[in-house]
């Protein structure tokens, strides 16, 4: 058994916990900005709409940091179950939230999405469970295309030192 093994799962609980409260952090003050500021003024659905795009960027950022400050490795299935944990987390604090505090059923809240923003809403929801694994990815494929760089480069290095025209 390896050094590291132990410690994966207390990892990955750590990374989750932090990408959730990071990106719940965020998303908590952006709704407290949102619902009393913008909604009046621009509806639900432009308003939940506005926010999406900050809260992409949030994610990206959160899940950057996660994979940094946790030198998560990039095995799909670490990056994945960071991303599920964090995800099971959200809904719980959304369920919470929204269900408990405003006195609402779980059907309830469900029914008063807005059937644009909602959807919109869950695609990012799905992002957010898979960008870390998705920065993996981008990590290794980038890595490859520096690679490519290099071995291209000294290859050009090492024509141009045998083709040199000696007179």
């Amino acid at each position: 058994m390896s050094g590291t093994a132990p410690d994966a799962p207390t990892r990955t609980a750590r990374a989750a916990l932090a990408y959730f409260a990071l990106v719940f952090g965020a998303g908590f003050i952006l709704g407290s900005i949102r619902v009393p500021f913008l909604v009046p003024r621009l509806g639900e659905r432009i308003a939940e709409l506005i926010e999406m795009p900050f809260m992409f960027v949030i994610i990206v950022f959160a899940a950057r940091f996660i994979e940094k400050r946790f030198a998560l490795p990039t095995a799909a299935s670490l990056r994945l179950s960071v991303g599920i944990v964090a995800l099971a987390l959200l809904l719980i604090a959304e369920i919470l939230l929204n269900v408990a505090l405003q006195s609402q059923t779980l059907s309830a809240y469900i029914a008063s999405r807005d059937p644009v923003s909602g959807s919109v809403y869950l695609a990012m929801l799905l992002l957010f469970a898979v960008m870390p694994l998705i920065l993996a990815r981008v990590q290794l494929v980038l890595a490859r295309v520096r690679q490519g760089r290099e071995m291209g480069h000294q290859a050009v290095q090492g024509n141009n030192a045998t083709t040199k025209w000696n007179p």
